[in-house]
């Protein structure tokens, strides 16, 4: 894997290559740059010198001039850049030339599906800005910010990533735990089960997520209680109408747990789940996810080490608005190996490299998980997932887009591949749903996840 070189006092104060076990507040001094050489959520607001990487404009909050919008309403995404073609296309027998900025997991994909893997790349766009209100956050976690409790916790406030300066492969998990995004999200989504001969099975889930890390009245508050609270209700396959399942993410792992408790409509009886999270497999997924693959990596960071291994370029899932339209059918999109190139929208973007290996005396499905998270959100947007043995089992990538609704970046449809069976995961499907997801409605409340609220639910 080869990474960026820090070349200039940017590139060394910013870290690039610096993967230091202290896990400590920056200084002043570097805080200073965020909202100059940096924006104000960490990344280098240059673009590259090859000009393939743009510099960052964020000329637009919410939605830009001339798009109709809607808050809160559930339509589909409007394409701001519905008129532009690829200005380059990685396939199996070019690949070679643009090795340094793929992934292992992206290679093995090319090597397996050589006759119809594409990565479709586009100009790159940086136009989108977070609130003014969460760039104040940004400086004040920068400044304040800190792991602690062995990296079961952190130090830090609510609204935004703690972490804009990640010195550690710690930090960089805790930005991804921890992002800006929606406080309330309520969605009914397909997940699609497409086997190596391109049959597939589909499951659907109704989904109603309350984020504290970003509820209005908490930004800017310390960290501390529960971090989101969830509810899963299953809708197919059949066999799995009318479960409930509701769930309580803490912030503190070192001190609290995630608690679930599951609603079986065939005994029509409420049980706390004993453990929830970690390699479970997720319902629905025929084992290809984990629950805490969700979002490439999520929960207790407890069963891994992690290690940055610095920032690199590479070609990532940027600005696909393209996949998430309503004209989209499964039937198009979800093809034999890997979904249908002609929706995917790849751009060449700087992101920060995190490898978890396993801990001794610790058990998960994956023995190391390579994630990629953008250095413009702080979000994961690909993961290299490896087994026991240390073989490459599963690449995983997330289409993010720009949420007009949130005036951030949202998780939209992801694809979870299983490099050995040659199936893959289509998750949070929403194309050929009536809506999409309904984002910051502000409607939810923690009364609508106890276990009683589940019972209620399923009935």
């Amino acid at each position: 894997m080869k990474f960026v070189t820090a070349k200039t006092p940017l590139a060394v104060a910013v870290g690039l290559l610096v993967a230091t076990s202290v896990w400590a507040k920056v200084p002043a001094s570097e805080a200073e740059q965020l909202g100059k050489e940096l924006t104000c959520v960490g990344a280098i607001k240059a673009g590259n010198k090859e000009g393939t990487i743009p510099e960052f404009t964020g000329k637009w909050l919410g939605a830009p001039a001339g798009v109709a919008h809607v808050q809160a309403s559930g339509k589909h995404p409007v394409d701001i850049y519905a008129d532009e073609k690829p200005i380059l296309v990685i396939t199996a027998e070019n690949m070679d030339k643009y090795a340094d900025k793929l992934s292992d997991g992206q290679k093995a994909m090319f090597k397996k599906y050589p006759k119809t893997m594409q990565l479709p790349v586009y100009k790159g766009h940086r136009d989108f800005r977070y609130t003014d209100e969460t760039c104040v956050i940004l400086k004040k976690n920068a400044l304040e910010s800190e792991v602690a409790a062995d990296g079961l916790s952190i130090k830090g406030h609510f609204g935004a990533i703690n972490f804009p300066i990640p010195k550690t492969g710690q930090e960089v998990i805790w930005n991804n735990l921890l992002p800006t995004r929606a406080y309330t999200e309520t969605i009914i989504r397909d997940m699609a089960n497409v086997l190596s001969d391109g049959s597939m099975s589909f499951g659907r889930m109704g989904n109603r997520n309350l984020d504290m890390v970003n509820m209005p009245e908490k930004l800017g508050t310390p960290v501390e209680g529960p971090m989101a609270y969830s509810t899963t209700r299953g809708m197919l396959p059949e066999r799995e109408k009318g479960g409930v399942t509701n769930s309580v993410e803490p912030t503190n792992f070192g001190k609290d747990k995630r608690l679930a408790w599951s609603y079986d409509p065939g005994t029509r009886r409420v049980r706390q789940v004993p453990e929830y999270g970690f390699d479970q497999p997720m319902t629905g997924t025929g084992g290809k996810m984990t629950i805490d693959s969700d979002r490439l990596f999520n929960g207790s960071p407890e069963r891994y080490n992690w290690k940055l291994l610095g920032k690199k370029e590479m070609y990532i899932p940027a600005n696909n608005f393209k996949i998430h339209q309503a004209t989209v059918k499964y039937a198009d999109l979800l093809k034999p190996g890997h979904a249908n190139p002609e929706f995917m929208r790849y751009e060449l973007r700087r992101v920060w490299a995190v490898e978890g290996t396993l801990k001794e005396g610790f058990r998960h499905l994956y023995g190391k998980r390579v994630l990629f998270v953008d250095e413009d959100t702080g979000q994961a947007v690909a993961s290299d997932m490896y087994d026991a043995r240390g073989q490459l089992w599963q690449q995983a990538l997330i289409n993010y887009y720009y949420s007009f609704d949130i005036k951030a970046w949202h998780a939209g449809t992801s694809f979870y591949h299983d490099l050995n069976s040659g199936g893959y995961m289509g998750y949070n499907l929403f194309q050929e749903r009536p809506l999409g997801p309904i984002l910051n409605k502000g409607d939810l409340t923690p009364a609508m996840f106890t276990p009683e609220a589940a019972r209620n639910a399923g009935n």
